[in-house]
């Protein structure tokens, strides 16, 4: 390989050619041959060597493509060569590709003793057409289609566009129009619009209107943030002296040669029959493709035969589009319907008066969910758009504004579960999905329900698959996983693959699970958003399911791991009587499981962290939305009426005033108001009560120092990565969290420390980076043995 020369007008032509051949190579044949840091540091010092050097820029570079100033106004152009439409065949069945071949041999004055003639078959994209004009090879102006004979000039936009060369490959005529379509494929549109919405600005309806909306602005800076494609497919003016292929299909490989995209999708055919073929596989293509087309385009192979055909009207006779059934239609919204599925997500449906679209006649479309809803604005009543793509499930795009009657309402989720009436609750503060909070016995999630309770993690009974699980629920055999323990042989020995001996040995399977552990059990029930880790935390703070099932949402607020809407999903779900009538059923002494315990030490809380759960909550019920509203009593607050009161007890009294408080505390009345609202509402009452039915003390004992919570490792962060000489994975887990520390799959900032065994990976280079604590297994076990002679005295948990 030559050495790149050093003088500066040929290290600006060799980075030029450079950049050039890695962006064809990474746009057009999707194959990059560097990486993204080597490419960014070829074109910065591109960029520094024409500023330095102003008269090595050319109108080719591709620091060009970054866009200039605004334009005031798009200038029309006059095509050399009109940019005619082509016929459409509105025949969407095999019969239209003969209709067009019967006009052509017609045309032509063709016998059907007459050899067949040869066609070329292509997509048909669903954008913006587009010329481009290059001289001497390098682009100088692209316009839109316009009315045909006048277009816009665009270049200033198309120049952003990184599929579309500055400067053609090879050698190029003085004079040369690609004909092509500017288009967005899905994957970027979806990926524009979610920068949108991030952004708080409009979202687009389809990429074709992105596309088109991108390439028409002033601010090419504009343009440059929308991600746009291009494929060639006709030709427009040339120079006389280019020799143009004789051939459709040879055109299209003359573009690629000189660096310009054409779409791999295309057929060369000798008569109807391939052209039948080719339509029927992108027909069933479609949904796959990375791109919107709304069908193919037939096109006579040879260029002679063209110009004999010429046109009609302003349509040539030696083309035709041959379209799919429409894939958008307008129709009327008559109803939204909420489903629930079998993990218990509530999904809105679009009930729709019938419309044919996408081939086939639609009636239901999916909403996704409220936010949804709410961003697109469609009301029960409104003419909505309806969009099919191949075999994706139809959606409603959004509603026909103009044309909404009055008096339309906005949609609501229900707060209660349509199917078995539990609370609906979301999950994490980035769900967008509101879930049913009764999965132990909600008709819609009865398998999946059984599915996880009897799985490996959770209280695992072996042998009860999930075709089996499917077997059961469908026959009325069990409707919840207490069922599985009323169980008997008669039950099973006449499902598929069940003999009496392996009836037998599943039912010995159940009954060995009855003596599984809280933490499991905990798991095992589905309550929604509940890991393993966090069941751990639970069972380890409540001691028992009885206790778990009584508790206060701020009670759970102040178990680790259990955060606002965790501890909302957790109280909802014990809240709904039918879950509680199942886990009565579950813990049944004749029936049932045994009662499962697990030891906790004495917990003592201290007084600043009740204050904080007490904060009073809100809940929007349409979103599943909740939030601990603020008032003036604040975290610095909070501290200082602990220091003062730090079992809280003399603060329930209803004769302490807020001024003496006030006085007391160094606070404003105010906020020693928010104080006594506090710890004198139903939830402190509730709280307190609880406190005292669990032994949970407020206050830490005097000369008691701050203790770290439930272990001397407690709120540390561990991640195990490769293999240790003499711990398994899981036994390494087992003891960490045994003395209060937690075990993450990641490394992030967070992380305390990095235990690294053998063949350790990239865990390791990232603590490295990071400069997290990194521990050998002997490492890993003297702090253990320091954390348990460093453990609270009498196992006690201060949080």
């Amino acid at each position: 390989m030559m050495a790149a020369p050093q003088d500066p007008a040929g290290r600006a032509a060799w980075l030029r050619a450079e950049i050039r051949r890695h962006d064809h190579a990474y746009y057009v044949l999707d194959a990059p041959t560097i990486p993204d840091a080597e490419y960014d540091r070829l074109f910065r010092e591109l960029e520094a060597l024409e500023a330095a050097h102003p008269e090595l820029a050319t109108p080719d570079s591709p620091t060009k493509r970054v866009g200039g100033a605004p334009l005031p106004e798009l200038v029309p152009v006059r095509h050399a060569v009109p940019m005619l439409s082509i016929r459409t065949e509105t025949d969407t069945t095999a019969q239209g590709v003969r209709n067009f071949d019967a006009r052509v041999r017609n045309a032509l004055g063709l016998e059907p003793a007459d050899p067949p003639v040869e066609y070329f078959g292509e997509l048909k994209f669903d954008g913006l057409a587009m010329s481009l004009r290059y001289e001497n090879g390098v682009l100088v102006r692209a316009a839109t289609r316009g009315d045909g004979e006048t277009g816009e000039d665009v270049t200033h936009n198309v120049r952003t566009i990184r599929q579309i060369p500055l400067q053609l490959a090879g050698a190029a005529p003085a004079i040369l129009e690609i004909r092509g379509e500017i288009y967005m494929r899905r994957d970027d549109f979806e990926a524009l619009n979610e920068r949108q919405r991030a952004a708080g600005e409009k979202v687009f309806v389809n990429p074709r209107n992105a596309a088109a909306g991108a390439v028409r602005q002033l601010d090419p800076k504009i343009a440059a943030r929308r991600p746009l494609s291009f494929f060639a497919y006709g030709i427009g003016e040339y120079d006389q002296g280019f020799e143009v292929p004789d051939t459709q299909a040879g055109l299209l490989e003359r573009f690629a040669g000189f660096g310009v995209p054409v779409c791999e999708h295309r057929t060369v055919s000798s008569g109807p029959d391939g052209l039948i073929a080719f339509h029927a596989r992108i027909a069933a293509l479609r949904g796959e493709l990375p791109y919107d087309i709304d069908g193919v385009v037939y096109k006579v192979n040879h260029a002679d035969l063209q110009r004999q055909l010429g046109f009609v009207t302003r349509e040539p006779r030696w083309a035709v589009a041959h379209k799919y059934p429409a894939q958008e239609e307008i129709t009327r919204l008559l109803a939204i319907e909420v489903q629930v599925g079998r993990t218990g997500a509530l999904t809105p449906v679009a009930r729709l008066e019938p419309v044919f679209v996408g081939g086939v006649t639609v009636t239901n479309a999916t909403l996704h969910n409220q936010d949804e809803i709410e961003r697109k604005d469609v009301r029960v009543g409104d003419l909505v758009i309806v969009r099919r793509a191949g075999d994706v499930i139809p959606e409603v795009v959004g509603p026909v504004l103009e044309r909404r009657p009055p008096g339309l309402q906005p949609f609501g989720m229900p707060e209660n579960c349509p199917v078995c009436g539990a609370q609906a609750v979301k999950i994490s503060a980035d769900d967008a999905v509101l879930r049913c909070s009764g999965g132990l016995s909600c008709g819609a999630q009865r398998k999946q329900a059984i599915i996880h309770f009897a799985s490996r993690r959770a209280v695992y009974i072996e042998g009860l698959g999930d075709k089996l699980v499917e077997q059961l629920v469908d026959r009325g055999r069990a409707r919840n996983p207490a069922d599985l323990y009323r169980l008997g042989m008669a039950d099973l020995i006449d499902m598929e693959r069940m003999g009496e001996t392996s009836s037998a040995k599943l039912l010995a399977m159940i009954q060995a699970s009855r003596g599984v552990s809280l933490e499991r059990l905990i798991f095992a029930i589905g309550i929604p958003g509940i890991g393993e880790t966090t069941a751990k935390a639970l069972a380890r703070f409540y001691g028992s399911l009885d206790a778990l099932q009584q508790a206060t949402l701020p009670s759970l607020l102040l178990v680790p791991d259990v955060g606002l809407l965790t501890a909302r999903a957790i109280h909802a779900f014990f809240a709904a009587e039918h879950n509680r009538e199942v886990l009565a059923q579950l813990l049944d002494p004749e029936y049932g499981i045994e009662p499962p315990t697990a030891a906790r030490a004495p917990v003592r809380l201290a007084p600043e962290a009740v204050l904080a759960v007490l904060k009073p909550i809100e809940i929007d019920p349409h979103h599943g939305t909740v939030v601990q509203k603020s008032d003036r009593l604040g975290k610095t607050g909070e501290g200082r009426v602990a220091a003062c009161h730090p079992t809280l007890e003399t603060l329930l009294d209803p004769a302490y005033s807020a001024g003496r408080l006030a006085d007391e505390a160094g606070i404003g009345t105010d906020q020693a108001q928010a104080a006594l609202q506090r710890l004198r509402s139903d939830a402190a009452r509730a709280l307190f009560a609880e406190c005292a039915r669990l032994g949970i003390r407020i206050g830490a004992e005097e000369g008691a120092g701050e203790a770290r919570g439930g272990g001397a490792l407690d709120g540390r962060t561990f991640v195990l990565t490769g293999t240790l000489p003499g711990l398994s994975r899981e036994a390494a887990k087992a003891l960490i969290e045994a003395a209060g520390g937690k075990v993450s799959g990641s490394v992030s900032k967070k992380t305390d420390y990095v235990v690294a065994g053998a063949e350790a990976g990239s865990k390791l280079d990232k603590a490295q980076e990071l400069g997290v604590a990194i521990l050998d297994e002997d490492g890993l076990r003297r702090l253990l043995a320091t954390a348990g002679e460093a453990a609270p005295q009498q196992g006690e948990l201060s949080l």
